[in-house]
């Protein structure tokens, strides 16, 4: 009897795993209720993820650095933890076991901007994107070029796929997973998904998993938390955006991308205006989760617009998340496969964590970071109650009829 997304979610213990990232599931739990409005400036906010490296740049920032140097401090702390497979160093590679990362960045006092995507070889992602900005007269660099500028700038190649990446990647290949055809954002979106639910048995396919897991080497604490990468490809990130006490704002976005990508995806990440967007006259603005849809809206510019046209900051979020679910012709049934956050952060102080659900998995919710001089994580509001989930759907993900 194939398995019910209920049924196959609750036999992997989802909730206890989680998929938001390393940094994350090591954090304090979240408050229920976000306070959206600082104590007090400076302010840093960022995705989940940063939480563990706030401390540091808040002290920075409050003794007189630079805004853009405190966002890159939480985003680089993220990407040289090897226990974060969102991000540089660990990150998951794409389709051919190769890690491309991107990342982008913009500082407010100066009113500029730098990018850099489909970079292999280089783990801090977010200062090579300053290096962009500071050290040539490009915004955006990709990938071979890139990389040779960040060499020439003084940046060190390296690989930077950890073994625990490796195996999982592994995982995923031989199970013959695959990001080829239509997304769910096709009009025939549904025979994609018959399909894929037709090849198998849920449990079948799950004990597959198990079979090659075992296989593979993957320690035994940590082969469900493998298969559940492999049925539910992860698209974490993460951002931080700071507010000094002068009012100077900056934003700085990083990411290993979409797990298991075909080689030369670019996400919303690098591109300025949808996975990061400063302008210090009104605020600043980062996005994590599914890039395809976010590059659609161009949501952290739309929600800066948002703002200076009036709108708080809970207000403009949510506006951009009604964009993407009208993409969708707001059918919930495919909107299920496609989650966003935003991280929105007003020259006032005043700011908001805001998702499309609730969570990846049910009892573990999005969450943003906050310091204002008392770090914190606190719950996203979201536009629909539940657990997203993830495209391509897989036999293991049957619904229940």
């Amino acid at each position: 009897m194939p398995l019910s997304r209920r049924d196959f979610v609750s036999g992997l213990a989802l909730g206890a795993l989680g998929s938001a990232g390393a940094g994350e599931a090591r954090a304090v739990e979240p408050l229920p209720k976000q306070r959206m409005q600082a104590a007090s400036r400076p302010i840093i906010v960022a995705a989940g993820n940063g939480y563990e490296f706030l401390e540091g740049a808040y002290q920075y920032l409050k003794g007189g650095g630079d805004t853009l140097e405190a966002a890159i401090r939480v985003v680089a702390g993220a990407e040289d933890d090897p226990e974060d497979d969102s991000v540089g160093l660990g990150g998951l590679p794409n389709e051919e076991g190769v890690v491309e990362l991107d990342a982008s960045c913009m500082h407010g006092p100066s009113r500029r901007a730098g990018a850099a995507g489909g970079v292999r070889n280089i783990r801090s992602m977010a200062r090579l994107a300053r290096e962009v900005m500071l050290h040539s007269g490009h915004v955006m660099m990709v990938g071979e070029g890139a990389e040779r500028f960040a060499v020439a700038r003084g940046f060190k190649r390296e690989d930077l796929l950890t073994e625990a990446s490796r195996k999982v990647w592994l995982l995923w290949k031989e199970a013959h997973s695959d990001w080829w055809g239509s997304g769910v954002a096709d009009p025939r979106w549904r025979e994609r998904l018959q399909e894929r639910l037709r090849s198998d048995d849920g449990a079948a396919y799950y004990e597959r998993l198990q079979r090659l897991a075992e296989d593979l080497a993957i320690d035994p604490a940590a082969r469900t938390a493998a298969i559940h990468k492999v049925l539910f490809p992860p698209t974490g990130t993460i951002h931080c955006s700071t507010l000094a006490a002068n009012g100077d704002m900056s934003g700085c976005t990083s990411t290993s991308g979409l797990a298991w990508k075909i080689p030369g995806r670019l996400g919303d990440s690098p591109v300025i205006g949808a996975g990061c967007y400063t302008d210090q006259d009104v605020g600043s603005v980062g996005a994590t989760g599914s890039g395809e849809e976010n590059l659609r809206v161009l949501g952290a510019h739309t929600i800066v617009e948002n703002m200076r046209h009036g709108m708080t900051p809970f207000e403009a979020g949510m506006d951009a998340l009604h964009r993407i679910a009208r993409n969708f012709n707001n059918e919930k049934e495919r909107l299920l496969y496609v989650d966003m956050k935003y991280y929105v952060l007003r020259k006032d102080g005043a700011y908001a964590g805001v998702s499309l659900w609730t969570g990846y998995e049910p009892g573990q919710p999005h969450t943003i970071a906050v310091h204002d001089g008392t770090p914190r994580l606190e719950k996203t509001v979201s536009l629909f109650e539940g657990a997203s989930q993830r495209w391509p759907p897989t036999p293991a993900q049957k619904v229940a009829s």
